[in-house]
């Protein structure tokens, strides 16, 4: 199957209301245009230098999300091309960025990466940690817009249960923030959850949006 055919068939599996982050990471730009052929135009990275990389090299009205780990040594390249970081996961990133998108003099939309998930290999803010730093540090950013939170799942595919919980807790976050720090902030309507494997409970959970990477592309090519 091709991938604009396996791209046609995600598309039609996820309802109305519910944003595509195609994951492209490890896949070539030859790829990416396939997709961006018949309609995609939001894309998913995680390095830096991949993403500047392919901004550089495809057309100018691809959305770039960043979605991996970022390290504040690789923010300013992540600011010059993203259009939305998905993985804020500490009061210092965010900083960061910040004071990066303003001597770039750019406005940037990130999402609060929480961690709910049982691996401790994941980061995140746990969610007392992001009220925490939507209430104390969200109203003075001058660049930077938080749009939502975006959160992984455990990785137990046999304990179905469990993703269900990690997926709730993700979005009742979500619905705290949005009845709290962020009440009347049209722009905080993000709830990033959901992949290839699992983004049919992400949206009974209440995803608005899902990152679609091996379902689109096939397996990565590392």
């Amino acid at each position: 199957m091709s991938i604009a055919d396996r791209l046609k068939s995600v598309k039609q599996s996820i309802p109305s209301g519910v944003e595509l982050v195609a994951v492209s990471k490890f896949h070539p730009a030859s790829a990416l245009m396939e997709a961006y052929d018949v309609g995609q135009r939001c894309f998913g990275e995680s390095r830096a230098a991949e993403l500047a990389e392919k901004a550089a090299m495809l057309p100018d009205d691809i959305v770039w999300h960043f979605i991996g780990h970022l390290q504040t040594n690789k923010v300013r390249r992540v600011v010059g091309c993203a259009h939305m970081i998905q993985s804020i996961d500490s009061e210092r990133l965010l900083m960061a960025v910040e004071a990066e998108a303003v001597r770039q003099e750019k406005h940037i939309d990130v999402l609060l990466q929480l961690h709910v998930a049982a691996e401790e290999t994941k980061f995140g803010l746990t969610p007392d940690e992001a009220y925490d730093l939507a209430v104390r540090v969200a109203p003075s950013l001058t660049h930077v817009a938080v749009r939502g939170v975006m959160g992984m799942a455990s990785n137990t595919p046999d304990d179905l249960g469990r993703v269900a919980a990690d997926f709730a807790a993700i979005r009742d976050t979500f619905d705290r923030l949005a009845a709290g720090p962020f009440v009347g902030d049209s722009r905080f309507a993000v709830c990033s959850m959901g992949m290839s494997d699992d983004r049919h409970m992400a949206i009974a959970a209440g995803s608005t949006m899902v990152r679609v990477g091996s379902d689109i592309f096939g397996q990565r090519e590392y």
